[in-house]
């Protein structure tokens, strides 16, 4: 994975995604806004909780020529509230309002994986 212009995790021993919180408003934006951002000064960085429920999905079907198989991919509804897309894992087919929580990934920074399976 490439190199990352601003924080994915956070250094906890559970790490955590990281999100931006807006210091007037509570707003949180996701993912956190880098140190050089003109917005950097009204944000802080805080901990996304660990666990979401599935708001919306779909699944890819890639061509049969590239190998790969059928994923999923969706947004995910954290408290906060953020809603956060990527990669959804542990279950061939998701349900609107299932359990997920942030994994890292070596290949795209993070996943969410099923937790009900």
């Amino acid at each position: 994975m490439p190199e990352l212009s601003y924080p994915l995790w956070s250094a906890a021993p559970d790490p955590a995604l990281l999100a931006s919180r807006d210091r007037a408003t509570g707003e949180l934006v996701f993912p956190a806004l880098p140190p050089s951002s003109p917005l950097a000064d009204r944000h802080e960085a805080v901990s996304v909780e660990a666990v979401g429920e599935v708001y919306s999905f779909t699944v890819i079907h890639p061509g049969a020529k590239s190998g790969q198989s059928p994923y999923a991919l969706g947004y995910v509804d954290f408290p906060g509230p953020v809603r956060i897309f990527g990669r959804l894992c542990g279950k061939q087919r998701p349900t609107i309002g299932g359990r997920y929580a942030a994994r890292e990934d070596d290949a795209f920074g993070y996943v969410f994986v099923a937790l009900d399976h």
